[in-house]
């Protein structure tokens, strides 16, 4: 009997679903898995009608992690030098840096969804996403502290810069899980809801994400990075920057001018 396919994608709307589907391997991550998220987000980020891209997983956990077995589209002899190493993580990991960068560069939100424990490259893939959502049975974790080594596809760089200093030497130098509580408490999550309500609760917020402004939302996305990059000074500019394209939208001068006659409207009826 074949094996199911590592990623299921669906269309909900205007919601991408991308499901990982491993339950048995505990949801690891093989280069299978990130070819075919690959092929799901470059279809996200190039069709119009869809608005939000879901990443989600079946089973107990979230993700495991990166699949150690997996040897698919890597070099058969292991990096032998420091040179080597660095170049491995750059351009192989079955394209995992390319694949962050390009989830975090593209205009749309990505949000993800944990079931269960997150842990190494499945916190490290999930670092990439705009929104976080956990259910109370998730928890967090970098393995890769008890091999003597660093996480090095987001566990360092991306993580400090969600949750600061002070938890990422909690969760890296100190080796220690988070339950999902503490992860909120940490900033490393946005929401989290009961285990009951979990997939309904995730629904409801991607629903409310694909009602808002496209062009807002990119835009946001952008000025956010940027703003976090600079100087106050700068991100002021960077704040004008932005909404002076935006406010020249049609709909927003539409928008505008039907709100200020409503406020006329309701003072004369006063």
């Amino acid at each position: 009997m074949p094996e199911a396919p590592h990623l299921l994608v669906e269309d909900k709307g205007a919601i991408l679903i991308a499901t990982l589907n491993r339950p048995e391997k505990l949801n690891a991550l093989t280069g299978q898995t990130m070819a075919l998220f690959e092929e799901a987000l470059h279809r996200f980020r190039d069709t119009p009608s869809l608005k939000v891209m879901l990443i989600r997983a079946t089973g107990r956990y979230f993700c495991s992690g990166a699949d150690l077995r997996d040897r698919s589209g890597e070099p058969a002899e292991p990096a032998r030098s420091g040179v080597a190493i660095r170049e491995k993580h750059r351009l192989g990991l079955h394209g995992m840096h390319r694949i962050y960068d390009e989830m975090e560069h593209l205009e749309k939100p990505v949000v993800v969804a944990h079931q269960g424990p997150c842990v190494g490259g499945g916190l490290e893939m999930s670092l990439s996403c705009d929104f976080r959502l956990a259910a109370k049975s998730a928890s967090y974790a970098f393995p890769e502290g008890k091999m003597g080594v660093l996480p090095a596809s987001n566990g360092v760089s991306r993580l400090a810069r969600i949750i600061g200093t002070h938890w990422t030497r909690y969760l890296i130098m100190a080796n220690l899980p988070a339950d999902a509580d503490r992860a909120y408490v940490m900033g490393l999550v946005h929401e989290v809801f009961a285990d009951e309500t979990f997939e309904q609760d995730v629904m409801r917020f991607c629903e409310h994400l694909a009602e808002q402004h496209g062009e807002q939302m990119g835009t946001a996305k952008l000025a956010i990075e940027l703003a976090h990059d600079v100087g106050l000074a700068q991100a002021r500019q960077v704040e004008r920057l932005a909404n002076s394209a935006l406010m020249l939208n049609p709909q927003y001068l539409a928008g505008i001018e039907r709100y200020i006659s409503s406020i006329g409207d309701k003072k004369k009826g006063d």
